[in-house]
């Protein structure tokens, strides 16, 4: 994304799920699907594994966006990868509050519940995402009063997304939760093997977000935008990716993913020119925001291919 806000210097990044990363991080737990940090090549990370099919698992139909920025440095305020935290967070909060209802989070529609596992064209059929606009409305939360550790282990990531359940009344099971964390706070293989991961337990689906532009290039600082313009597109292509991801799978992995377990996002992570090259995007009063494509069935005849807007 790109809003208009000055920014000074720095660093971010963008990834692609992985749904089996190798032993290297401690982070990887099953029902988890990773964005990978930007290969240093350039190169994509989607691959092969046909269109997407149904697992037999819930969508999400009426999604609706919580966020909370964990820890007192979000009040008292902070600098990382050359970024103020309140200008990450009136980022942040201004893509998720406009991306509800917009042509890119269309694609998510076309996918569906309660058909035949194994489906890759929904149609008319089952209980289809609606794609509604104000997602996120007033849900965010800044919860000063739990510490965050350096490296927060993803029991603690858990942990603090049912708070900010909790802080909203309780678990919504047709909601996403977000846990963002401040600079200098992150799970342990945050940009060097992944740069954000989405997972669920129970009927709580949640994704965390650590601070991008502490990973710079490799979670997709300057991926769409140069200089201080793109400071912030790690935080719109990666936190969109979680985000599109967790309306078509929100409990990992029993929704839409293709033959290679990759979802509609990992499959058009990380492409830089062509068909489905990552841009920005209006969001209408919100701003120009910087997002990846996403994964549409329904593309080239049904044939598939990545998308920016959908039909």
């Amino acid at each position: 994304m790109r809003r208009s806000v000055q920014l000074g210097l720095s660093l971010l990044a963008v990834s692609v799920l992985a749904v089996a990363l190798g032993p290297a991080s401690s982070a990887q737990e099953a029902g988890t699907t990773y964005l990978k940090v930007r290969d240093a090549h350039g190169r994509p990370h989607g691959g092969g594994g046909g269109n997407l099919t149904y697992h037999g698992g819930p969508v999400e139909l009426a999604a609706q966006v919580y966020i909370v920025y964990w820890g007192q440095e979000w009040m008292t305020g902070f600098t990382g990868g050359g970024v103020s935290s309140a200008t990450a967070q009136s980022y942040v909060n201004a893509f998720f509050g406009n991306v509800g209802g917009s042509s890119w989070a269309n694609s998510t529609t076309q996918y569906c519940q309660g058909v035949a596992v194994g489906t890759t064209q929904c149609g008319s059929a089952g209980s289809h995402p609606t794609n509604p606009s104000n997602e996120l409305g007033s849900n965010v939360w800044v919860d000063t009063g739990n510490p965050v550790p350096s490296r927060p282990t993803q029991s603690q990531i858990t942990a603090e997304a049912l708070n900010l359940a909790n802080h909203f009344g309780g678990v919504n099971p047709g909601a996403q939760y977000m846990v963002f964390t401040p600079s200098g706070h992150s799970q342990k293989g945050f940009g060097t093997v992944w740069c954000a991961y989405h997972s669920s337990s129970g009927n709580l689906s949640f994704a965390y977000m650590p601070y991008q532009p502490d990973a710079g290039a490799g979670c997709g600082q300057n991926f769409v935008n140069s200089g201080s313009s793109g400071l912030l597109d790690g935080f719109s292509i990666v936190g969109g990716h979680e985000y599109a991801e967790t309306v078509t799978d929100p409990q990992p992995s029993s929704g839409w993913l293709d033959g290679s377990g990759a979802e509609n996002g990992d499959k058009c992570a990380w492409i830089s020119s062509g068909q489905g090259a990552a841009t920005d995007i209006s969001l209408g009063n919100g701003g120009s925001f910087a997002v990846q494509s996403l994964w549409s069935n329904a593309f080239n005849n049904g044939a598939g291919g990545c998308v920016i807007k959908y039909p």
